[in-house]
């Protein structure tokens, strides 16, 4: 038996022979716990077969006893959004590829481009192998008041065209934000003609929104930050009656059950509030010098700059999320939880590295490691609809998969411990994917400051 110890030595055989992944321990995805890794077959990017011994002359990556094999994670709220310089965000193509897919994020779901033509090559360059990163669902503009020029007296045709141009260019879901009930009810219809499926950052139906409820009625296929209901008075903003959500009462168990009932996904973005309130230090610590992946220039810009202040309202309503989700996984909605980051940055914490913040921030809430890892794999790849080819290890499936230190099983932090990562069966080092990033991301001087 061949034992493999060069990663780098991987690529060209996993292209051109078999490779048995084994040793360590295996979590597949689907089942509730960890077990001994006796091999996984790959071939041509694809899982043969799993739970197989390799045979003697077999080309074989070993694994040391304290590691995990893993599916590759899905962030569905994978913003590449930057705003460095209080000038509006812009989506960062050349960096964040190699971040994301280092932390173990093998699929990602922007919801929502600030830059949709700037994200449209990035996935053909990913697509054609010209760059390195991870599969890149597309998800195209916003659609609502969030859309710098967005019209609000669009009509229905025209709303049917654009969706008409996205499914034709590729995209493979859509985002609304600050949408109204007409619109919104229009853009679903049209989505899934196409086959195109929808999220949405939705509110209470105050001043002409959609509360989830609603939106659920509609078809809506993923409802992102809270879960509505009629808790959620159309007289205020979901943000100033969310505090005031009874688990207890009857509302909260039905717009639980229309939930599970209609097979919708709830992306509940659980440290994005922690993000913009005051970053729980439990959960928002570091385990890599985020701000050295930028130029020397940007952080010189933000060695002396002072932290943003919280917002105190999301502070209340980072903790008052865990409660929800928690009830929400108790009568039944384990199945439909998904991980979402919505991370943009200001010079910070950056996207890819949230993935296992959020995945913190579920175990944190009560729910099972089991529970937050299905959430981030075949979860997420349900809500897009792919889990026939991704999600799980499971023969026939795509390799996409990552190996970590640890077992996250035991301590759902292991999944920051990333070793290496393997996406349709080509390895990745991790820590060369950081290094090739590092250093890179902004601009590198005066002379290219504007287009920040």
């Amino acid at each position: 038996m061949m034992q493999i110890t060069c990663l780098l030595a991987l690529v060209p055989m996993l292209q051109g022979g078999d490779l048995w992944v084994a040793g360590g321990r295996i979590f597949d995805g689907v089942s509730e716990k960890s077990r001994v890794n006796q091999g996984v077959h790959l071939r041509g990017g694809r899982i043969l077969d799993v739970d197989r011994k390799p045979p003697e002359d077999a080309q074989v990556l070993r694994l040391e006893r304290d590691e995990t094999l893993l599916p590759g994670f899905f962030d569905l709220h994978g913003h590449h959004a930057i705003d460095l310089f209080e000038r509006g965000r812009r989506d960062e193509t050349s960096s964040y590829p190699a971040i994301f897919l280092a932390n173990g994020v093998t699929s990602v779901f922007p919801a929502g481009e600030v830059n949709p033509e700037e994200m449209r090559a990035l996935k053909l360059r990913l697509d054609s192998g010209e760059q390195v990163g991870p599969r890149l669902f597309r998800s195209g503009p916003y659609f609502g008041r969030w859309r710098k020029g967005w019209d609000r007296k669009m009509s229905a045709e025209d709303l049917r065209a654009e969706v008409d141009a996205l499914a034709a260019e590729g995209v493979t879901g859509l985002k609304a934000k600050s949408i109204s009930p007409e619109h919104l009810k229009v853009l679903v219809e049209r989505a899934h003609q196409h086959g195109l499926r929808v999220t949405g950052h939705v509110d209470s139906g105050y001043r002409n929104s959609v509360n989830p409820r609603d939106a659920i009625a509609m078809g809506i296929d993923r409802v992102e930050h809270f879960l509505g209901g009629d808790q959620l008075p159309d007289t205020r903003s979901a943000y100033d009656s969310l505090l005031e959500v009874d688990v207890k009462d009857k509302a909260f168990d039905a717009i639980c059950q229309q939930y599970i009932e209609r097979g919708v996904f709830f992306d509940a973005t659980m440290s994005a509030f922690g993000y913009f309130g005051e970053r729980d230090p439990e959960v928002f610590t570091t385990w890599q010098d985020e701000r050295s992946f930028f130029t020397p220039f940007v952080q010189e810009l933000l060695k002396d700059r002072p932290a943003r202040p919280p917002l105190e309202l999301f502070e209340k309503i980072y903790w008052k999320k865990r409660e929800h989700l928690l009830a929400f996984y108790k009568k039944g909605g384990g199945p439909w939880i998904t991980t979402g980051t919505d991370h943009p940055s200001w010079g910070d914490y950056l996207s890819g590295f949230g993935i296992h913040r959020e995945l913190h921030c579920l175990v944190l809430s009560g729910l099972p490691e089991h529970a937050a890892l299905r959430a981030a794999t075949i979860n997420g790849a349900r809500a897009l609809g792919v889990s026939d080819t991704l999600g799980s290890l499971e023969p026939g499936k795509l390799a996409d998969c990552f190996v970590v230190r640890g077992d996250p099983l035991k301590d759902i932090r292991a999944t920051r411990n990333v070793k290496w990562v393997m996406k349709a069966g080509i390895v990745h080092d991790a820590t060369a994917l950081l290094e090739s990033a590092r250093g890179t991301l902004g601009p590198k001087g005066d002379s290219d400051l504007n287009d920040w």
